[in-house]
């Protein structure tokens, strides 16, 4: 039988630190088989020589577009190239990364959100107020990191088949103007373009419901190549991902109720147009 799993307890936190390290010992062994200096090499691929210096040094994670160019020019044979899933993991924290990993091939995403806006719905604005207010305070490499990772789990969007993606965001989530009223107005203008495509359903759950089966706070459930479901829970920067069939169970009931006690797709886009009115 599976087992509710606590990311927190179990991931590595040097895991992704690791990787970097490794993968950047590599491009410095071909760089320097090649015969090339960092600036030539900079030249070659468009990245400056204080970028390749920290992709060669496990500082920054490089984009896959980079690892495919510098796996070409520099003649790898595939050896860089191997290590882009693993290096692309390494851009979330630990205790995201597994969850990152299932969500970019679940046929199906259920996600209430009850604080902010979830990081698959938010604009890069939204993000930086998000990473920006959070204490410790982020040095602003973190902060850049993990809005680069953010926006790239939105390339979930533009999969094909289209995954099926239901949002329910507590009426809560929508009125806190987090980054100020700029940043609010962009966002939900951002809500209701994607809430515009045929595969994605934004439900508002509103503060007024006398019966909110939403009140254990949020969640989210993966459905996965196997046919498993998933769910996933995240608070203080520590996860639990959840396995045992019937807990999951239990939660994707719960959902299928809190879905029902929400406003309609339709009405919770008219209410967002609403709001934008009174930014």
């Amino acid at each position: 039988m599976t087992e509710t799993v606590d990311e927190g307890e179990q991931s590595e936190p040097d895991a992704g630190t690791g990787i970097l390290r490794v993968f950047g010992r590599q491009l410095k062994r071909f760089r320097v088989r090649a015969g090339l200096e960092r600036p030539e090499f900079g030249a070659l691929t468009g990245y400056s020589v204080s970028t390749i210096a920290a992709y060669e040094q496990g500082r920054r994670v490089p984009p896959p577009r980079f690892i495919d160019q510098a796996d070409e020019v520099l003649d790898a044979a595939g050896v860089l190239t191997e290590m882009k899933e693993e290096v692309a993991r390494a851009q979330y924290p630990a205790f995201f990364r597994d969850a990152a990993r299932l969500e970019k091939t679940a046929g199906e995403l259920w996600v209430y959100a009850t604080q902010a806006v979830p990081g698959l719905l938010q604009t890069e604005e939204y993000m930086r107020a998000v990473f920006g207010m959070g204490r410790p305070l982020l040095d602003e490499e973190t902060v850049e990191r993990q809005v680069a990772a953010r926006l790239a789990r939105q390339v979930v969007f533009d999969r094909r088949p289209a995954p099926l993606i239901s949002f329910v965001l507590d009426e809560a989530v929508l009125r806190r103007p987090l980054g100020g009223p700029v940043v609010t107005r962009g966002q939900l203008e951002h809500l209701l373009l994607v809430g515009a495509l045929r595969n994605v359903e934004i439900q508002v759950m509103p503060l007024d419901r006398e019966d909110n089966a939403g009140v254990d706070g949020p969640f989210i459930l993966l459905f996965v190549d196997s046919g498993d479901r998933v769910a996933y829970l995240e608070a203080q920067g520590r996860s639990t991902m959840v396995t045992e069939r019937r807990e999951v169970q239990a939660m994707a009931s719960r959902f299928g109720i809190i879905r029902a006690q929400a406003l309609t797709p339709c009405e919770s886009l008219f209410y967002v147009e609403k709001l934008l009115g009174e930014v």
